[in-house]
């Protein structure tokens, strides 16, 4: 297939040969024109042939791209599957971890008091084996005396002695006999307990290392948001020792932006993204900036969460709420238009519960002005398959893109698809009260204070 370049040199020769023809003398004036005429068809068919020989190309390009975009997909959607599996796993070896720990509590519990009883055993054996030997010295001084009376009567008295000795000494033989039984059974007992105990923390120290390993697989992975975190970290400590929020984690002494693990109270622990600013301590709930990941998603992945840290993603309403239940923050929203134009607006606000389909009540404190979002109060989230019917249209989730907290139709959607040309009410929009604004990029952060605010 011929290059643009080939083309090019191929026509500067064509030229340079006609600017040769056309300066030889020996042509008459017609000839020249007919000659120019056809060299500048060969040219013209050259260039066509050229461009659709290009042409050609640049389909099969195209074609082979999106044969490779499919294949990624479905590569990706199987690392999503793997994923899943590896996150019930875990969850699975946590509760079996858990049970293993009351067993093992249990059994330490159990061993302590058998130890105990053995001790107490060994001792009451240690003391009849004495009064044994006791009895047998008794025994032999009366069977000396027996013996030196053997010629003689016996007197009653010493008669009934005698019987009376032995009666002793079968039963104390009998009771050191069933100790000695019993201080076997008890050992055997004990061997058993101290079997299960060494099973027991092996498979302990198995799970726990299996575990280890699966979070640092994961620290090696992308930054895609994931669920709940194991109740173990990785250094073997309880989850309850986390933070709560960025806050605490920005107080505990961190001071760089990126990732970390949070506990809210009554919750589950998980990953967000903080971010340390001049202008305080924010957690990211949502961020976008280039359309790469598909926002218009079902109410269960807008509750659980969806997208990728080092990209563009939605934290999830559940998580949501369990920052912003803590109370002590405000709500940060930032977008740019497609000028490059920022705007940035700061909101004190109220969450409430998936009881309420999350129903969020807004109060501007500082930022631009939005008539749609200045006194925001009550409107419930949406989305296309979960539609509360918040407003005087209540088909806004299903004509709009994506999950929104809809309040008229039309005036905000920051989860919609990121298009600059219309239609305007599929794509992100927002309205400041001199008309929509159309824009590429948002985040939304929950800012925490150290100082409580009351909306």
């Amino acid at each position: 297939m011929l290059t643009r370049t080939d083309h090019f040199q191929r026509s500067d020769r064509i030229v340079s040969s006609r600017w040769h023809f056309f300066t030889e003398p020996t042509f008459p004036e017609h000839q020249t024109e007919s000659r120019f005429r056809f060299a500048a068809l060969d040219e013209v068919r050259l260039l066509a042939n050229g461009l659709l020989q290009l042409g050609q190309s640049l389909r099969d390009f195209v074609q082979n791209t999106k044969s490779q975009i499919k294949d990624i997909f479905q590569k990706l959607n199987i690392f999503d599957k793997s994923f899943y599996q590896l996150s019930v796993l875990a969850s699975e070896i946590k509760e079996e971890e858990e049970e293993l720990k009351k067993t093992t509590v249990i059994l330490k519990a159990n061993n302590e008091e058998i130890k105990s009883l053995s001790l107490e055993i060994n001792s009451k054996v240690e003391d009849i084996i004495k009064e044994r030997k006791h009895l047998r010295r008794q025994v032999g001084g009366l069977e000396e005396k027996l013996s030196g009376l053997s010629q003689s009567l016996l007197l009653a008295e010493q008669v009934a002695e005698i019987s009376t000795l032995k009666e002793i000494i079968l039963a104390q033989e009998k009771s050191i006999t069933d100790l000695l039984k019993a201080v076997k059974e008890q050992t055997e007992q004990l061997n058993n307990q101290r079997t299960k105990i060494r099973g027991l923390e092996n498979k302990f120290n198995s799970a726990h290392i299996q575990e280890t390993d699966e979070n640092l697989d994961r620290n090696h992975q992308s930054n895609s948001l994931s669920g709940y975190l194991p109740y173990f970290t990785s250094d073997g400590s309880f989850s309850s020792d986390l933070p709560k929020d960025c806050g605490d984690v920005f107080s505990r002494g961190q001071k760089s932006s990126g990732l970390y693990a949070i506990k809210p109270h009554e919750s589950q622990p998980f990953l967000v993204k903080c971010e340390f600013t001049e202008e305080g301590v924010f957690t990211v709930i949502q961020h976008r900036h280039d359309g790469s990941v598909d926002f218009d998603q079902p109410w269960e992945k807008y509750e659980d969460g969806f997208g990728d840290f080092s990209s563009e993603f939605w934290l999830g309403l559940k998580k949501i709420y369990a920052v912003a239940h803590q109370g002590h923050s405000l709500l940060h929203v930032q977008i740019e238009d497609w000028r490059k134009e920022k705007h940035f607006m700061l909101y004190q606000y109220i969450l409430e519960d998936a009881a309420f389909n999350y129903t969020i009540h807004l109060k501007l404190q500082t930022g631009e002005s939005s008539s749609a979002l200045d006194e925001h109060i009550g409107y419930r989230f949406s989305t296309k398959d979960h539609n509360d019917g918040n407003n005087d249209d209540p088909n806004c989730a299903q004509d709009y893109t994506g999950g929104w907290w809809f309040s008229f139709c039309g005036d905000i959607n920051l989860n919609g698809k990121c298009i600059q040309s219309r239609p305007r009410k599929k794509g992100t929009h927002w309205k400041p009260g001199r008309g929509t604004t159309s824009f590429k990029a948002s985040k939304i952060s929950i800012r925490h204070l150290t100082k409580p605010q009351t909306p």
